[in-house]
């Protein structure tokens, strides 16, 4: 079957017109209809109905009209996807991530993309919010844990580890825990997570098995930005992601402490929707993003 004529048979049934039809598709009204004479012919079945003021499909033309347009579309929006693979990273990338990694490990990549590419611009929403990526329109998101939504494709990147830390200051005044039962008799600055209303519990590698602790203190943030201010502070322990000390554990403002019980970590990805995967902007950050440390 000539796809091409399907093609010309889909424009006139939307149009209802030979006329609308041949002038969008820069043809004559002859030449279009000799092309649907000859899938009709081809296919042994009428097609269309003609009359003098407007054209209808048949019973025949509206089956094959409501099974082709929507693969012809397909098939438009493939190839438009194609095109736009080949080409430099353009447009407006709109993306969500968590808030402390998005300043501390985002912020650089995109930064130097758009250094790399001047006509691209990136919109970088950083909230700890779970957003809804069709909803507020965005291209790709940044989250945490593992991705329930099937429709959605899930790149995963590096996992997150987390360090427990406190700064000389601290440890100097109130001593250094060497167990982790030991934390009870201490500072530590929490978080409360904002969607179920608890304090986020740390968790440690203990006979051989990584357990939650719930600790204590008279500091609580609702996010985890704050945890690190707080410790460099001298205002009590924390346990934080290490990419977001990693530069105050060089210079000696923050010590690790209960190396020995590290093991917490967790998955992150790069989510986005399968109409995105093809999109120059969006590979050009991927490919940026995998290739961070953190």
């Amino acid at each position: 079957m000539d796809l091409n004529a399907v093609r010309l048979l889909v424009r006139v049934a939307e149009t209802r017109s030979f006329t609308r039809a041949a002038g969008d598709l820069g043809l004559t009204q002859s030449g279009l209809s000799r092309a649907i004479a000859r899938l009709e012919a081809e296919l042994g079945v009428r097609l269309l109905q003609r009359n003098t003021r407007s054209v209808s499909l048949t019973p025949d033309g509206q089956m094959l009209y409501e099974r082709s347009a929507p693969l012809l579309a397909e098939l438009a929006e493939t190839q438009r996807l194609m095109l736009d693979r080949r080409c430099t990273p353009t447009g407006l990338l709109k993306i969500s991530t968590p808030s402390l990694f998005g300043r501390k490990v985002v912020m650089p990549v995109i930064g130097e993309l758009t250094l790399r590419y001047p006509e691209l611009r990136i919109e970088a929403v950083m909230t700890d919010r779970l957003v809804d990526i069709v909803d507020e329109g965005f291209d790709a998101l940044l989250r945490t844990g593992e991705i329930q939504d099937q429709r959605l494709i899930a790149r995963a990147l590096t996992p997150l580890r987390w360090v427990t830390v406190a700064s000389p200051t601290y440890l100097a005044r109130f001593g250094t825990p060497q167990t982790v039962e030991e934390l009870h008799d201490h500072s530590c600055l929490t978080v409360r997570n904002l969607r179920s209303g608890r304090m986020v519990d740390w968790q440690f590698m203990l006979d051989g098995k990584v357990r939650d602790i719930s600790v204590e203190g008279r500091l609580i943030f609702d996010i985890g930005d704050a945890l690190v201010e707080g410790a460099v502070g001298g205002f009590g322990i924390a346990q934080v992601m290490d990419f977001a000390v990693r530069d105050d554990l060089v210079t000696g403002r923050l010590v690790p402490i209960l190396e020995g019980f590290a093991g917490r970590s967790r998955g992150i990805s790069l989510v986005y929707p399968p109409s995105r995967q093809y999109s120059p902007k969006l590979i050009a950050f991927a490919d940026a993003l995998a290739q961070a440390q953190w």
